[in-house]
């Protein structure tokens, strides 16, 4: 894993994304040059300089490498299975094709030409020159990956190895990782550093409890060695992203490495809140005056739906909503959605699935109860029931809750104190990372959730 700002990422991945942007870039500027879109480019359509050209080839390959990542090109599912991957390029070409027709003034040339006239090839070219460029490197990776090239071998020092794998359904294997062999402490002692190498052992994880007897002196031998070493903790945080909740201290959050913590920093969240709100708004208001139709025509009972929920430091606010189920949904008191739940309305699945009910949270986050990206604010209700079970589920409340955020990103809906559980452990390593980088990741993360429709109920 690779820390970027202050944010874990696989540097298998990340190495795969540098490659593929780069192999775009080579191939697209290629075709602009030497290509048939040569003798196109020549003609008024396109001046064919070479910054030009260059110009043209960075536009598309960065479009191409920044809404890939944001539509889970990347994402482990999406990197093993083909289905996904045809599914996610189609996506994503649908997305990047219409932006160059928008911007085609600042590069002086007329898209619009290439694309309407028959001999126009430049366009289908850059698609098969992209789809030829992951045709290449997912083969390649697959291939690595059967391997084990990018697959690490690791060392468990400890008594019990449940601390490397929560029961989370597997979710475990979503690191390129294995677990070669377990230690007791006092076994460990003995560990020679060459042997481990000749092994080829890439790492120890400690996860030994504290009051136990650390092989401090064999440990420091294979850390001066080249082996890593990691606490159990350290090291479910670096590959998971979450954080293991059960094993943090009562005063973690103290020494957490947060950025928003300062007023300058908070003044810039604020200020990026405010600013994508209103633009948000601007833009989905025909939408929502469309929606509230919608409610109005579809079943009996108010358009906005209103409910008390725990926000900043466990103060309640009202959140808003639009009404996606019967207006007597809770006449027997509060519950979680189901799948399938009956007492969604015929408009409201629609709203749920496209994530549409949630748009009038844009006015909680205009008001400052709520910020664009956070934990998901919880009903006191349940708050209560889940604080009494689950450790340092109150923490979340630390910051201010979100219309979407990490746990979102990573998980399907929860309706269970398991699911909160696993959620949990993502909001808390939300709130041990948080930074403007995490925010925006998490933001274009949004968007392939709500077109993939993932854990919508």
């Amino acid at each position: 894993m690779t820390k970027v700002f202050g944010h874990y990422m696989s540097s298998d991945v990340l190495m795969l994304w540098l490659i593929e942007a780069v192999l775009s870039f080579t191939l697209i500027a290629a075709l602009l040059a030497f290509g048939t879109a040569k003798t196109v480019m020549g003609e008024a359509a396109f001046a064919g300089t070479s910054l030009q050209i260059i110009d043209m080839a960075a536009l598309v390959a960065v479009l191409f490498g920044i809404v890939g990542p944001a539509l889970g090109l990347y994402r482990r599912d999406t990197l093993l299975y083909t289905r996904r991957l045809v599914i996610n390029i189609g996506v994503v070409a649908l997305v990047v094709v219409p932006v160059p027709l928008v911007l085609a003034r600042l590069l002086h040339a007329d898209f619009r030409r290439l694309i309407t006239t028959r001999e126009a090839l430049w366009l289908p070219h850059v698609l098969l020159a992209w789809l030829f460029c992951l045709m290449v490197t997912r083969t390649a990776f697959r291939l690595a990956l059967r391997h084990g090239v990018f697959t690490r071998r690791i060392l468990f020092v400890g008594d019990d190895q449940r601390v490397l794998f929560p029961s989370d359904g597997g979710a475990h294997q979503t690191a390129f990782f294995d677990v070669a062999g377990t230690l007791a402490g006092d076994e460990a002692e003995a560990l020679d550093p060459a042997a481990l190498r000749a092994r080829g052992i890439w790492g120890i994880v400690v996860g030994t409890s504290a009051d136990a007897k650390l092989p401090t002196t064999s440990l420091l031998h294979c850390k001066s060695a080249g082996i890593r070493v990691f606490d159990a903790v350290e090291f479910r945080e670096r590959q998971f992203r979450r954080l293991a909740f059960e094993r943090l201290p009562a005063d973690w959050l103290i020494f957490a490495e947060t950025v928003f913590t300062s007023r300058l920093n908070q003044a810039l969240k604020r200020g990026f809140d405010v600013a994508l709100s209103l633009a948000l708004l601007v833009l989905v208001l025909p939408l929502m005056l469309l929606t509230a139709l919608a409610i109005r025509l579809d079943s009996k009972g108010s358009v906005f739906y209103s409910q008390e929920r725990v926000g900043l430091g466990g103060k309640p606010f009202t959140l808003l909503k639009f009404r996606s189920m019967r207006a007597d949904a809770e006449a027997t008191g509060p519950a979680w959605a189901a799948a399938a739940d009956p007492r969604v309305t015929r408009i409201g699945g629609f709203l749920r699935r496209t994530r549409i009910d949630e748009l009038p949270q844009l006015l909680n986050v205009l008001r400052g109860e709520m910020s664009l990206i956070g934990p998901r604010p919880e009903r006191p209700h349940f708050v209560a029931k889940l604080a009494a079970t689950i450790p340092h589920y109150n923490d979340r409340s630390f910051v201010k809750p979100g219309i979407t955020g990490w746990a979102q990103v990573n998980l399907p809906y929860g309706a269970s104190i398991e699911d909160a559980r696993m959620k949990l452990a993502y909001d808390l390593y939300y709130i041990a990372h948080r930074t403007l980088f995490l925010d925006l990741l998490i933001l274009v993360s949004t968007v392939r959730v709500i077109l993939f429709r993932e854990g919508a109920r």
